[in-house]
Formats: structure tokens, C-alpha cells, sequence
């Protein structure tokens, strides 16, 4: 049976950590300038107010951090996106790429228990993530001591993601699923799957974080 990190009710959702400094300031320029409308009856008012308010409605959907009731799998996927290649790697390792939109949630989750050994901030360009150059992006480089060894996932900034979130350090354990950190806006996400594991997942597939699962039993 699929078991749950969080006592919040299934379905609930929540808004992610790190959205504030982005959100805070779009909902309350859309509340003064409808409130301005309103009382002023204002067309100038008004002309604000209309795309500030569908700002703020979007940047609400963009940051949305939904409850997820966890898969059972031996590694289960971090991003909520389309895999977007698979790649055999030099160390015998295999590279599966996550493309993320923004209209995808922006959280990204554990896929695996087990002890974060570092998080690698590493500076770099902003090209969208599709590019085969984005892997010399803004990015932040996980390793995750776990039962099948040290796994490494890799958040990678786009275009328009410009800031990567993560919300453990060095030392932490963590459970299969749990939140660890937030890209703004969408982009990619790496995870390298150790050698002897089968992936489960095609290229165009699209997947949720904490609930599909990467591994080939």
C-alpha cells in the first residue's frame, strides 16, 4: 500500500517554502490596486488591477505544493515533469532527465530515504532547459546516502528559473518522498539511477515526484 509522509488530509494544498519573495509582493500590488478600482471606481485603477490579479492567480497555481500520498518503489521520481532523455552513463550509472514546465509543480521530493552527504550550490548560465547547454546551467548537485549506494540528483535552473531553493543541508535524513527543495518557475531535474537498476520509464513519459516510480523491479 502507498504510505504518507504528512498528516495534512489528502488533496489538501499548500503553498511551497521559498515562493514568498516572488509572491508577496504580485498578491499585494493585485489587492491594492483592486481595492484602488473599488473605491475610486477607477478605469486607470482598473487597468491594473485586471493583470495583476491573473498574476497573482498564476503565481498562486505556480507555487502550489500539493500533498502526495507516497508510491512504494526502490526509487521514485523527484520532479513532477516529462522525461526527457535516458542516458547510459561512462560509470555505468544511468541519467534520467526531467524536463520541467511552469505549469508543473515546482516542488521537488527525496527518491529514496536516506542522508543527504552534500548539497553543491554551482553557479552557471540561465539557456532553457531543453538545451543539450543547460547542463552547464545555475544548478545545485545532491548525493543522497541510501541502501543502493550514494544516488546523485541535480536541480537545474532554465531561462526563467533563476533560483534554486533547497530546503536541507548536509547531514539530514530523510524519508522517500520528502520535500527537499524548490525550483522557481520550472526547469530540469537529473537523476542518476546506480548501475544494476533497470529504468521503468520511457522518454515523453510524464511523471509526478513521489509518486511515479523510476525503478524496474
Amino acid at each position: 500500500m502507498p504510505h504518507s509522509h504528512s498528516s495534512a488530509p489528502r488533496g489538501r494544498v499548500r503553498l511551497a517554502r521559498g515562493a514568498s519573495p516572488w509572491l508577496l509582493p504580485t498578491v499585494a500590488t493585485a489587492a491594492v490596486s483592486l481595492t484602488a478600482a473599488r473605491a475610486r471606481r477607477s478605469g486607470r485603477w482598473a487597468a491594473v488591477a485586471v493583470p495583476t490579479t491573473a498574476l497573482a492567480a498564476g503565481m498562486l497555481w505556480f507555487f502550489r505544493d500539493p500533498e502526495r500520498e507516497i508510491a512504494q518503489g526502490r526509487v521514485i521520481s523527484p520532479a513532477d515533469g516529462v522525461v526527457q532523455s535516458i542516458m547510459p552513463w561512462k560509470d555505468g550509472r544511468t541519467r534520467v532527465a526531467i524536463f520541467m514546465s511552469p505549469l508543473n509543480v515546482h516542488v521537488n521530493r527525496a527518491p529514496l530515504a536516506g542522508t543527504v552527504t552534500s548539497v553543491e550550490h554551482i553557479p552557471g548560465g540561465f539557456v532553457p532547459a531543453f538545451n543539450k547547454e543547460s547542463e552547464n546551467n545555475e544548478r545545485v548537485v545532491w548525493h543522497f546516502d541510501t541502501e543502493l549506494g550514494d544516488i546523485e540528483m541535480v536541480q537545474i535552473a532554465g531561462a526563467v528559473a533563476r533560483r534554486i531553493v533547497p530546503y536541507l543541508s548536509e547531514g539530514t535524513k530523510v524519508e522517500q518522498g520528502d520535500r527537499i527543495g524548490l525550483i522557481r518557475f520550472g526547469s530540469r531535474v537529473d537523476i542518476y539511477l546506480p548501475e544494476g537498476v533497470d529504468v521503468a520509464v520511457e522518454v515523453g513519459q510524464a511523471t509526478v515526484a513521489g509518486v511515479t516510480r523510476l525503478d524496474r523491479s
